[in-house]
């Protein structure tokens, strides 16, 4: 408020600066035209005297030899003219300057003649005006005028007539309509000074307001009305120079939203940006007043946790934060639980640079990621982790170049012929140091270093050219694989896939694409037009773990589903729980309803085969029939028995 005041007080001054400037100027060209403007009245009342008065007695009269009658006209019109105040004095000059005729005085009265006005009067018939210095005047100053006298008819110029004017009586009137215009040009100037004020103050709110705003939006996101990137490295330096002072220690987290590009990729940009702002209200509302959130780009972001000292308390805070940020929401008609990654620095008395502190959270949430801990504070032993990790992501690279993936089957036999009726495609990487790696190993890289689409590709091109060989040797199997839901909305997938069933020869309902249940949170008309695409080319649809997720009955109606996976977890479980048997079964009886063939998950032992048989399952899949393995390796064992290869 001071430095507002200031302010207005320095605009006051600076601004009327200028505007005073210009009525001074004013102002003198006023006082200067009134000084023209009582030269100017007097000289019209001096015309008005001789052409009133004098004018007719000397056109008819020569001025050197004057009549005693034209003597005696003039001698009472010049007395008349000094006893009503229009003349102070009046004095008739001849063509030689001498003063002919001067009321109340001796004509003899020596006269200069060698006044310039007079000369100008007598020789150009030019009137001159001017103010005299007159001590027995009231204020000293009188108005003289020399004015030639009208050519008489021979065209001579007989002589000069010079007035004094009274000075006062003008120059009140003057001074009068001068004080008049010294009012109303105070009041224009005034009425300017305020316009240009009004304007200069409103734009200059205006420049302080937009310059109020672009400094906002320098440090804040303008989706989330969050502080940005560079507003969050700001405060982090801060808490890490308070830290090494000796102050109040403090956490930085990276938080990074688990599955959001499922999100945003199928209920569309509109629902992600609103989870986005959903995300961030949320961190604000379970942080204290001296802790900080900010969103750094895409869907993650940054808190400051403010006094905390160590990694227990670390994990406390976050579990608390964690838990607002998974309540359930309805996204786009959805309901959807937002989960995320956390990984902390901790800020101390040894605390190192922001860009330390922040490389130190990057790692420990990708470990989050990894290992599915929720939270991870970071220690020294996740920086070998993080280094192998980007290592993983460029040998990734190679390995597809290099062709170094590969597929294993695991077959799924129908429960009622024992029969195997297809098999499901498993990738594996054969590394060349590290032998063959599960999924589990480098399935989280391929999505961190933006390998999904090619990764995705291989694996459909090498399925549908196994399943195309072994047709060929008279295997009746038909195949399976997983596609994210990433790969499922894409407006080509269907197109290429159409061109890979039609280059490769392989009939289009043999093979399978298994979506997981938990990828079906998606706007609905997406997602049925993009099932719908793919049926349209005849190959068949699966939904995948069913039971984890969010399936309602009219979204199910509306996709030409074939099949349903029950997950593993009720399907292990259902001979020992009531609760999960009552799943399985529920999950059969719903498939046979909608025509839908069901695939049980997990099967582990006979017993648990048997039962599903007697339920009406269709078929069965797990290790108690076979683990995943090279579809030669399959196609050698003896197939329809419940034993292991």
């Amino acid at each position: 408020m001071r430095r507002t005041t200031r302010s207005l007080l320095v605009f006051v001054v600076v601004s009327l600066v200028p505007v005073v400037a210009v009525g001074l100027v004013l102002v003198h060209g006023a006082r200067q035209t009134g000084a023209e403007r009582v030269l100017g009245r007097g000289r019209a009342q001096a015309q008005l005297v001789q052409s009133m008065g004098l004018a007719p007695v000397l056109f008819a009269s020569d001025v050197e030899h004057l009549e005693p009658l034209a003597r005696a006209q003039l001698q009472e019109v010049m007395h008349r003219g000094r006893v009503t105040g229009a003349v102070r004095e009046v004095v008739l000059r001849d063509g030689a300057g001498r003063a002919v005729l001067r009321e109340g005085a001796d004509t003899s009265v020596p006269t200069p003649s060698t006044s310039r006005a007079l000369r100008r009067a007598l020789d150009g018939g030019v009137e001159t005006v001017w103010l005299a210095e007159d001590p027995t005047a009231p204020s000293g100053h009188v108005i003289t005028v020399m004015q030639p006298l009208q050519p008489n008819d021979l065209g001579v110029r007989a002589g000069a007539l010079e007035l004094e004017l009274p000075y006062e009586d003008i120059a009140t009137t003057v001074e009068a309509d001068l004080h008049q215009s010294y009012w109303t040009l105070g009041a224009s100037l005034l009425l300017v000074w305020l316009c240009q004020a009004a304007l200069a103050w409103g734009t200059t709110r205006r420049l302080r307001r937009t310059a109020a705003e672009s400094a906002h939006q320098a440090l804040h996101d303008e989706l989330t009305e969050l502080p940005n990137r560079r507003m969050f490295g700001q405060e982090a330096l801060a808490a890490a120079q308070r830290a090494r002072a000796g102050g109040r220690p403090a956490a930085l987290v990276l938080i990074d939203l688990d599955h959001f590009k499922e999100v945003n990729d199928t209920l569309g940009h509109e629902c992600g940006d609103e989870l986005l702002r959903v995300a961030g209200a949320r961190l604000r509302g379970a942080l204290g007043d001296d802790d900080l959130v900010a969103r750094l780009g895409g869907d993650e972001f940054g808190l400051l946790l403010d006094g905390v000292a160590g990694e227990e308390e670390a994990r406390l805070r976050l579990g608390q934060v964690r838990d607002v940020l998974a309540e359930e929401l309805v996204l786009c008609d959805v309901p959807l639980s937002v989960e995320a990654s956390f990984g902390v620095a901790l800020v101390g008395a040894q605390a190192e640079d922001v860009t330390v502190l922040m490389r130190r959270a990057d790692v420990a949430m990708y470990e989050a990621k990894r290992s599915g801990s929720s939270v991870v504070v970071w220690g020294s032993e996740l920086d070998r982790h993080s280094s192998q990790r980007l290592a993983l992501q460029a040998e990734l690279r190679r390995a597809l170049e290099r062709d170094e993936l590969v597929l294993h089957y695991q077959p799924q036999l129908d429960l009622a012929s024992g029969r195997v009726a297809g098999v499901e495609a498993l990738v594996r990487w054969q590394h060349p140091e590290r032998g063959l790696l599960p999924p589990a190993e480098f399935l989280g890289a391929v999505e961190q270093s933006g390998l999904v689409d090619p990764f995705t590709s291989w694996v459909l091109t090498r399925a549908v050219q196994d399943c195309a060989r072994w047709r060929a040797e008279g295997l009746d199997w038909a195949v399976s694989v997983n596609v994210s839901v990433r790969n499922l909305v894409c407006d080509e997938l269907a197109s290429r896939l159409g061109r890979l069933l039609e280059r490769t020869g392989l009939p289009p309902d043999q093979l399978t694409i298994e979506i997981t249940e938990t990828a079906l949170a998606t706007d609905a008309d997406v997602l049925a037009s993009a099932v719908g695409a793919l049926a349209d080319l005849g190959v068949d649809i699966s939904i995948d773990d069913f039971g984890t997720g969010f399936t309602t009955f009219a979204l199910l109606s509306r996709l030409r589903v074939n099949e349903i996976k029950v997950d593993r977890e009720f399907v292990g479980g259902a001979l020992a729980r009531d609760e999960d048997r009552a799943i399985v079964s529920a999950v059969v009886g719903l498939a046979g309803g909608i025509g839908c063939r069901v695939v049980a998950e997990g099967v582990e032992d006979g017993a648990t085969a048997d039962w599903l048989r007697t339920i009406g399952c269709t078929r069965a899949q797990g290790y108690h029939y076979s683990r995943p393995v090279p579809w030669p390796e399959l196609a050698a064992a003896r197939l329809g028995s419940p034993q292991s290869v």
